[in-house]
C-alpha cells in the first residue's frame, strides 16, 4: 500500500467490500498512469485520439445523452436537519439516503476496476490546501482529475498517518457481468437512480449514477463548493464560487480581484481579460473557485484551489477568448463536441468554418442538419499551467492578497454599468441580492429575475442564511483590511436592443476605476444604491460609443428599483427566521433611499 493511514486504509476496504470491484488501483498521478489509461480507453471505443498534429496529446469523449451536465434536482444536502440544509437546497434525511445509496453501490462495481485517487485542493502543503480522497471505478474520472487537481503519492505523503482528508465515493453505477464491456458506449444509470449526495456535518460525498462534469469530477463544486463552504463557515474562511485576477497598473503596483457572476455572464473571459487600457497589465490566477483565510497580516489570501479549467466550450472563440483557446492547443480533454474530418474538435460560436464532421452523439453532421453539432455544454478540460497569461506565482502556497471583491448579473435593463458599496455589509447586501434575467433555457423562465446570491444558488452547502451572516462576520475580522465590494453589469441594451457597453477586453476600464479607487485617486458620487463614477472618471477614448450611451448605462432609475421590491421581498422571506438582522437593517436603508 503507498500508505500507512490507518483510517484512510480502513475506509478503502470498507468501500471495496460493499462494491465488489474486480481489482483495487492507487492513482499515482504519473504521466504513465494517464497514458495507460489513455490507450486503454481509446483501444475500448470511449475516448478518440485527436490528430496530434492539430491537437497534441488531447482526446474527445462522448458522454450518454442522458448524462450532460449537473443534475441540480438530484443533488441533495444531507444535513441533520433540514432548516440546516436551508431553502435553496434539495434535502434528504442523511440516514434514509445513505440506505437507499448504499442499496445502489452494493456491487456497483462489479467488473470494473475500484480507483483511489489521493488529490489536493489547491497547492500540496499550501495552509489553504485541503485532501481529498475519491474512490470512482471510472477512468475517465481518473484522467479528469490528473488535470483539475493535484494526484499522487505526494499528496499522501503530505497526509502522513493521520491528516485529515475528506473522502469522497463516486460509481458511474453500471457493474459488469462476466465476459461483459462497455462496447464503447459510456457507462451511467438512469436518471431516477443518480444521486449527487454530500453530508456536510460528516465532510463526506457520495456520487451515484453520472460520470459526467461535476457530478463526478468531485473535487470541483462537490468538494471545493459544497462541502467546502459548510468546511469553511466552521473553520472561520471563506470558498466562494469566483474567478482570481491580478491587474498591475503602469507603476507596477498589482492589484488581485475575485469576481463572482451566475453561468452565462462572462466569467471566464473576464479570469483571462485582455486590458485595453495602454500600460496595465492582467494575469489570470483561476476561473471558477476562490478559497480564501486571513493571512498573519490580516489580509484576506487567496489560492485557486483547482489545477486546470473545465470550461464550457461552445461560444469559446479567438474573439471572446482568445487566452482560453490559445490553453486548449494541447495536453486537453475535450467532451461532447464535434470531431472534424481532420481530427480535430469543433463547436458552436467557435467562428471556424466546418462543411462536415461527427456531433456529439456520434453522427454524421453538417451545419444544414438543423440540430447542434456540440452539446451545449460540452467542455475542455485542460491544465491551468498552460494558460499563456497564468501568474508566475498562481499556486503560491499562501496565496494572493484579495483587494476588491465583484458580483454581476446579466440586465439589459435597471441595474448600471458599475457601482461600490458604502461598506462591506452594504457589499454583502449587493452580493446576496444579485440577480440575472434567465436565458430561454433557464426553467424559471418564467421568471422576471432569478436570484442567485455571490452565484453561489447551486452551490452553497448549507443554510444561505447562516452563509450571509458568516460573511458579515468574516468582514468583522477583516476590519479595515476588507476588500472593496463592487457590482457590474457589461448587459445593459440599447431601445434597439443591442449591447451598449463593448465588453470584454473593454471591462478593464471599469477595472481600472475600481483599482484606482482601492488607491484613493478616483473620484465617486453617491446614489441610491451605492458609490458611482461620473462620466469622466471613464475614460472611452477610442471607444464607437458616446457620452450620452454612458450616461444611459450609468444611470439609477430608482422607480425601476422599487417595481422590483416584491420580487426582492419574496426572494429574502423564503429564509424567513435564518436571516441576519444586518441583512434586515440593509434591506430597510435599501428601501429607504430608493423612496427619498
Amino acid at each position: 500500500m503507498p500508505t500507512k493511514h490507518k483510517k484512510l486504509l480502513a475506509w478503502v476496504e470498507e468501500i471495496r467490500q460493499m462494491v465488489k470491484p474486480d481489482q483495487v488501483v492507487w492513482a499515482d498521478g504519473t504521466k504513465e498512469e494517464y497514458d495507460r489509461l489513455m490507450d486503454e480507453m481509446v483501444e475500448s471505443g470511449l475516448a478518440v485520439r485527436l490528430n496530434d498534429s492539430k491537437r497534441p496529446n488531447s482526446f474527445l469523449f462522448r458522454s450518454d445523452p442522458s448524462d450532460v451536465a449537473r443534475v441540480e434536482d438530484r443533488t441533495y444536502i444531507a444535513s441533520r436537519t433540514q432548516d440546516a440544509a436551508g431553502p435553496t437546497n434539495n434535502w434528504i434525511d442523511p440516514v434514509e439516503l445513505k440506505a437507499t445509496m448504499r442499496e445502489l453501490y452494493d456491487g456497483c462495481m462489479r467488473g470494473r476496476t475500484m480507483f483511489v485517487i489521493p488529490f489536493s485542493m489547491g497547492p500540496i502543503g499550501s495552509p489553504i490546501a485541503k485532501v481529498g480522497i475519491e474512490i470512482t471505478d471510472s477512468p475517465y474520472v481518473v484522467v479528469n482529475m490528473h488535470i483539475m487537481t493535484r494526484v499522487g503519492q505526494a499528496v499522501l505523503d503530505t497526509l502522513g498517518e493521520d491528516g485529515q482528508f475528506i473522502p469522497c465515493l463516486h460509481s458511474v453505477g453500471k457493474p459488469l457481468g462476466p465476459g461483459e464491456s462497455d462496447n464503447g458506449q459510456w457507462p451511467c444509470a438512469p436518471i431516477e437512480q443518480k444521486y449527487i449526495a454530500h453530508f456536510p456535518e460528516e465532510n463526506l460525498i457520495w456520487s451515484y449514477g453520472s460520470g459526467y462534469g461535476g457530478n463526478a469530477l468531485l473535487g470541483k463544486k462537490c468538494l471545493a463548493l459544497r462541502i467546502a463552504s459548510a468546511l469553511a463557515r466552521r473553520e472561520g474562511w471563506m470558498a466562494e464560487h469566483m474567478l482570481i485576477l491580478r491587474l498591475t497598473n503602469p507603476e507596477g503596483k498589482q492589484f488581485h480581484i475575485a469576481a463572482a457572476f451566475p453561468s452565462a455572464c462572462g466569467k471566464t473571459n473576464l479570469a483571462m481579460l485582455i486590458p485595453t487600457v495602454e500600460g496595465w497589465n492582467c494575469e489570470c490566477i483561476g476561473d471558477d473557485i476562490a478559497w480564501m483565510k486571513i493571512g498573519p497580516d490580516g489580509t484576506l489570501r487567496a489560492i485557486n484551489p483547482e489545477a486546470g479549467f473545465f470550461g464550457v466550450a461552445p461560444g469559446t472563440s479567438y474573439k471572446s477568448n482568445p487566452m482560453a483557446m490559445d490553453t486548449i492547443v494541447k495536453n486537453s480533454i475535450f467532451t461532447n463536441c464535434v470531431l472534424t474530418d481532420d481530427g480535430d474538435i469543433w463547436w458552436e460560436d467557435m467562428n471556424v468554418d466546418i462543411d462536415h464532421g461527427i456531433d456529439w452523439k456520434g453522427n454524421e453532421w453538417t451545419p444544414k442538419s438543423g440540430t447542434p453539432g456540440a452539446h451545449p455544454n460540452a467542455r475542455f478540460t485542460t491544465p491551468a499551467a498552460q494558460c499563456p497569461i497564468i501568474c508566475d506565482d498562481w499556486e503560491d502556497p499562501a496565496g494572493v492578497p484579495i483587494d476588491i471583491f465583484i458580483f454581476g448579473g446579466r440586465r439589459t435593463k435597471v441595474m448600471p454599468l458599475v457601482h461600490e458599496s458604502f461598506d462591506w455589509d452594504h457589499g454583502v447586501f449587493m452580493g446576496a441580492t444579485a440577480a440575472s434575467e434567465p436565458t430561454a433555457a433557464a426553467l424559471d423562465v418564467k421568471k422576471k429575475l432569478r436570484r442567485d446570491p455571490m452565484a453561489m444558488l447551486p452551490f452553497c452547502g448549507y443554510n444561505i442564511g447562516d452563509y450571509w451572516q458568516h460573511w458579515f462576520e468574516m468582514g468583522d475580522k477583516l476590519g479595515d483590511k476588507a476588500p472593496k465590494i463592487f457590482y457590474v453589469n457589461w448587459f445593459r441594451k440599447n431601445d434597439q436592443g443591442k449591447f451598449i457597453w463593448p465588453g470584454f477586453g473593454e471591462n478593464s476600464r471599469i477595472l481600472k476605476w475600481m483599482c484606482e479607487r482601492v488607491d484613493g485617486t478616483a473620484e465617486a458620487i453617491e446614489t441610491s444604491i451605492g458609490m458611482m463614477p461620473q462620466i469622466k472618471d471613464i475614460d472611452i477614448s477610442g471607444l464607437d460609443m458616446s457620452e450620452k450611451e454612458l450616461e444611459e448605462i450609468l444611470e439609477v432609475d430608482n422607480n425601476a428599483f422599487i417595481s422590483e421590491f416584491d420580487d426582492l421581498d419574496s426572494f429574502i422571506s423564503s429564509v424567513a427566521d435564518r436571516l441576519p438582522k444586518r441583512m434586515e437593517d440593509q434591506i430597510k436603508l435599501y428601501k429607504e433611499r430608493m423612496k427619498k
